[in-house]
């Protein structure tokens, strides 16, 4: 069963309720822009490796984390709130791809100037 993507302007007057504090709000636009942040998620991933072990649910689960974090976000508009979820998603698969990287180096967590370079520039 396929959901029927609601009109923007309806995403948008939950966004400002939410921005209000209506947590009922939050709730009523997870489930109506979910299908939208896979398409993010989804689309995020296929750039990365192959064997990339995050999933797109895992990525939207962490991002919808990090943006309820937020006490009282001044959304405005449903394009904003995309926006921000995108840059979010990146932030996360840089912190990923680091932490794995830091992993492989033997941890600490420390990075080192050009680690992420290809490997034939690196050379």
């Amino acid at each position: 069963m396929i959901m029927q993507t609601p009109p923007p302007q309806e995403i948008t007057q939950l966004l400002l309720r939410w921005s209000r504090g209506d947590q009922a709000a939050l709730d009523q636009l997870m489930p109506v822009v979910y299908e939208e942040l896979h398409k993010l998620a989804h689309g995020y991933l296929r750039r990365e490796r192959s064997d990339h072990t995050l999933q797109p649910t895992a990525l939207i689960n962490e991002a919808y984390l990090r943006l309820v974090k937020q006490d009282f976000p001044e959304w405005q508009s449903r394009r904003h709130f995309y926006g921000v979820a995108a840059q979010l998603m990146r932030q996360i698969l840089v912190e990923y791809a680091r932490t794995r990287a830091a992993d492989k180096r033997g941890g600490g967590g420390q990075t080192r100037e050009g680690q992420f370079l290809p490997r034939a520039a690196a050379l």
